[in-house]
């Protein structure tokens, strides 16, 4: 199996014997740099190298999804991201729809299958199944029909502060840009969270990528949030 030398494979999980034993099956079976990494550990900065993350959803939480999305998103990165470990195509969709992912991998995946996989997105392309493919493509046409329509009841304001809140803006970044005050955006998340009916950020960024889709990054804008 021919492997790119410029390429390192990155196993985000739990550091354990059982991934270190996965990492090196891995390395020794593709022939190629792979290592783990804990997800919160500092991502991976080689503007010379392609990174193939590998997103245990065991063990990697949605806000740390986040953070390693944002940072496969970022110019300086050449970085193809995977969710790894899922249970099924109901997880595999609804993480799919969430996270800019080019493969997923199930528990019940050998580890041959496994391999196959990440050679293909190392060559960049996709490893996912026709059947979650078909999926995909129905939800994004959904999202385009629902692009078009009123939201929850949501105002225009209520709508331009959600946007942003999906790009990851603070409180007072979204104050800044809509030449409001910090308590007026926080009034407008306490009714966008109520009738979105959800419970905090990361959950209401979800539901902008999944109803108006993904938001492009403002120049010089913290991709952290709150």
């Amino acid at each position: 199996m021919e492997i790119e030398t410029s390429v390192t494979v990155v196993l985000v999980t739990e550091i354990n014997p059982q991934s270190e034993l996965f990492v090196q099956y891995v390395r020794d079976k593709l022939s190629c740099e792979v290592e783990a990494l804990g997800p919160r550990d500092n991502v991976p900065d080689d503007n010379d190298r392609h990174f193939v993350v590998l997103l245990d959803a065991d063990h990697v939480n949605e806000k740390d999804m986040h953070q390693w999305e944002e940072c496969a998103a970022s110019d300086q990165n050449n970085m193809t991201m995977a969710a790894f470990n899922l249970a099924d195509e109901n997880q595999a969709i609804t993480l799919a729809t969430t996270f800019r992912l080019q493969g997923v991998f199930y528990r019940r995946d050998s580890l041959a299958l496994i391999c196959k996989g990440i050679a293909k997105l190392i060559n960049s392309e996709l490893w996912m199944s026709r059947t979650l493919m078909t999926r995909l493509i129905k939800f994004y046409r959904r999202q385009q029909v629902n692009a078009y329509r009123p939201a929850c009841g949501l105002t225009h304001r209520e709508l331009e502060i959600l946007r942003l809140l999906g790009t990851g803006a603070s409180n007072t970044e979204i104050a800044n840009q809509l030449f409001v005050s910090e308590h007026t955006v926080k009034s407008h998340l306490y009714n966008i969270f109520r009738k979105l009916k959800v419970k905090n950020r990361i959950q209401a960024m979800n539901w902008v990528r999944q109803n108006l889709g993904t938001p492009s990054m403002t120049q010089g804008q913290s991709r952290q949030a709150d």
